[in-house]
């Protein structure tokens, strides 16, 4: 039985097959449609550049900033806004009840 493997690397298209792709994206688009598209998808990947920058700078002052240290924090300011119910009963039962009640007074 044969093992087969992988290749140690990804060929990169030459010139012929670069040739074949943009021919056939001026057949799918036009070519005065190429220009726009290129344009787009390169603001596209500069504002996206921008963001993950953004994102990263944020994170890293958080780190520095000691961030464990605030959620660690954070927990003891927890306010549970769940109403009690009794044991076994369901939220339509307790509203039930709680319109029952309003309703009496």
């Amino acid at each position: 039985m044969a093992i087969e493997t992988a290749p140690l690397f990804v060929p990169t298209p030459g010139a012929p097959e670069l040739l074949i792709i943009l021919f056939v994206a001026i057949l799918l688009f036009g070519a005065n449609k190429i220009p726009q598209l290129a344009r787009s998808t390169g603001e596209a990947m500069g504002e996206f550049q921008k963001g993950r920058e953004k994102v990263e700078t944020e994170l890293e002052e958080m780190r520095e900033s000691g961030f464990e240290e605030e959620i660690e924090n954070e927990d003891d300011d927890f306010v549970d806004t769940e109403p009690v119910t009794e044991e076994g009963e369901t939220e339509t039962e307790t509203e039930t009840k709680t319109e029952t009640e309003t309703e009496t007074n």
